[in-house]
């Protein structure tokens, strides 16, 4: 599977590699939930605090290995971050939901 199948998700990684927050938080659904380093924030707001602190804390590029369709509104991508955090390089896993083409929920592991 290619990410041209869920333009939504074609949105997140773009709109992150230009570090544009604002793109963003509107590829998300309003009540949305993103679980990241085992902390959990709800809804545009703190998902924009997400973005604007942890997330913006290094500076990495993201190459994308693998993506999966689980189900109906399901995806998994697996991408290599490589960056100027401890370690330098790290294969994460990134869980979607999506629903009505936004992002309903997110976990990154």
């Amino acid at each position: 599977m290619s990410l041209t199948e869920t333009s939504v998700i074609t949105r997140y990684f773009e709109a992150s590699a230009r570090r544009d927050i604002d793109a963003v938080v509107a590829s998300f659904s309003e009540e949305a939930l993103v679980v990241d380093e085992n902390h959990t924030y709800h809804g545009s707001q703190e998902i924009r605090e997400w973005q604007e602190g942890v997330a913006s804390i290094y500076e990495y590029t993201t190459q994308i290995l693998d993506t999966k369709r689980l189900d109906e509104k399901s995806y998994l991508v697996i991408g290599r971050l490589t960056g100027n955090f401890p370690g330098g390089i790290a294969d994460l896993q990134y869980r979607f939901v999506i629903h009505n083409d936004l992002i309903e929920r997110l976990e990154i592991v």
